[in-house]
């Protein structure tokens, strides 16, 4: 039996966790705070809670997998429910459009809404994603890769020179479809000059799978998977801050931590990899993606009903999600801020016409900077810089033998399924005991 240690109880470390204790591995599991769940948990006050995170997910598919393959069905411990939009975008012309997810046929009525002609000239361009998403599932997203022995198709796509942003603005002459294609980027802090054109398979997924939460908060996810730590027999230890690799003849047969020395035969990093000397100078020519300014509202009285997640376009840019627990009458919203945030951000939402800062009963203020020091790292993963960020970038392996990286530093994006899929590719790797 193999001694393994995850370093973070985050939604990667949690799901490498459950992966490699049912295929038999003894396994120890190292968070710096006094809870699991990381960025996949909740925040609460006065009655009210939001997500901290991520509040719905794309390819539920990932997360059915990792329940069945760890133990219970996820159908036995949460409901996964499809929502009917996946967001709003409301542009500075006065316009907007309600993305619906899983169907074309809706997504062209949507479309034609802001001008005969847009619904099918989005679609199309959607539909070109197609062969790139079944190469990148095949050969990237579902199969440990070998940097140096990429098959042929994974290559060219891998090293082609085209990025979104020039690739949007040859498909749409409507700066408005740009800005719907380009949004999961640049919420996530990116330079669509600096992301590759081939992670539009975004627009595809969303478009093919739609959009899923979890009644009550998708922090709940995270929830149930601590609670699996105990179905698996995962030895777990919080408040426990790992510190380094112990390397003998090159390989990893350690790790040191505030709580002592862990012995280990396989380590999963499922931390941003800069916080281990050992690993820190294999990514030092990349950047963390910076979170948004986030601001959790607790709000009572008359307030305009919104979708589950509202976008609104312009600088700053604005999001708004509504879906938080709340005290009958009341509501719990998120709102994330990016771009030029001279004033404060319910201010700059009023200017959008939706003012709410008479029914602010509960305010919970983060900043980017208080986000990274609360979870260690940026949720958001690696900055894009380019194609060379594809390889500059740890996981499912790493340099080190026994070494492996999970998470949201270790994926071409921060979605709950992409680090889904990462946890799956290191318990690949690593096999079974």
């Amino acid at each position: 039996m193999s001694r393994v240690v995850v370093i973070g109880g985050g939604y990667a470390g949690l799901a490498s966790a459950a992966r490699l204790a049912k295929l038999g591995h003894q396994v120890t599991l190292l968070e710096r705070s006094a809870s699991l769940g990381g960025a996949l948990s909740f925040e609460s006050e006065g009655g009210f809670t939001w997500d901290a995170g991520p509040s719905w997910t794309m390819l539920p598919a990932v997360i059915r997998d990792l329940f069945r393959k760890s133990g219970r069905p996820v159908e036995r411990e949460l409901d996964l429910v499809p929502l009917d939009v996946i967001r709003e975008h409301r542009f500075e012309d006065g316009t907007s459009v309600a993305v619906p997810g899983g169907s074309r046929s809706a997504q062209i009525a949507a479309f034609d809404e802001l001008g005969p002609g847009l619904g099918q000239r989005w679609v199309d361009h959607v539909a070109g994603f197609g062969e790139q998403w079944e190469v990148l599932r095949r050969n990237y997203l579902e199969t440990p890769w070998d940097r140096d022995h990429l098959p042929r198709e994974l290559a060219r796509l891998l090293n082609s020179r085209q990025t979104l942003h020039r690739s949007l603005r040859r498909a749409f002459s409507d700066e408005r479809l740009q800005l719907v294609a380009g949004h999961p980027f640049v919420a996530e802090g990116h330079d669509l000059r600096n992301v590759p054109a081939w992670l539009g398979v975004t627009s595809y997924v969303e478009q093919r799978f739609g959009a899923w939460t979890v009644p009550g908060g998708m922090a709940t996810l995270g929830t149930a998977l601590a609670d699996r730590m105990a179905t698996r027999k995962v030895d777990v230890h919080t408040e426990t801050e790992a510190f380094d690799l112990v390397l003998r003849e090159g390989r990893a047969v350690a790790v040191t931590s505030s709580g002592g020395e862990f012995d280990a035969d396989v380590v999963v990093c499922a931390i941003d990899p800069r916080r281990l000397p050992a690993l820190a100078h294999h990514v030092r020519r990349t950047m963390p993606a910076i979170p948004p300014v986030v601001s959790h509202l607790g709000l009572d009285g008359d307030l305009p009903d919104l979708p589950h997640e509202l976008v609104l376009h312009g600088d700053p840019s604005i999001v708004v999600r509504t879906g938080g627990q709340a005290p009958d009458g009341a509501q719990a919203w998120t709102v994330h801020g990016r771009g030029r945030l001279a004033e404060d951000i319910l201010r700059a939402l009023a200017r959008h016409r939706i003012d709410v800062r008479k029914n602010v009963v509960v305010r919970i203020d983060r900043s980017p900077r208080d986000l990274v020091e609360r979870w260690g790292g940026s949720p958001l993963g690696v900055l894009w810089q380019g194609r060379v960020t594809t390889r500059r970038r740890l996981g499912p392996d790493t340099p080190i033998p026994g070494v492996y990286a999970a998470g949201a530093h270790a994926t071409p994006g921060a979605g709950l399924p992409f680090v889904g899929l990462s946890a799956a590719l290191v318990a690949q790797a690593v096999g079974e005991a």
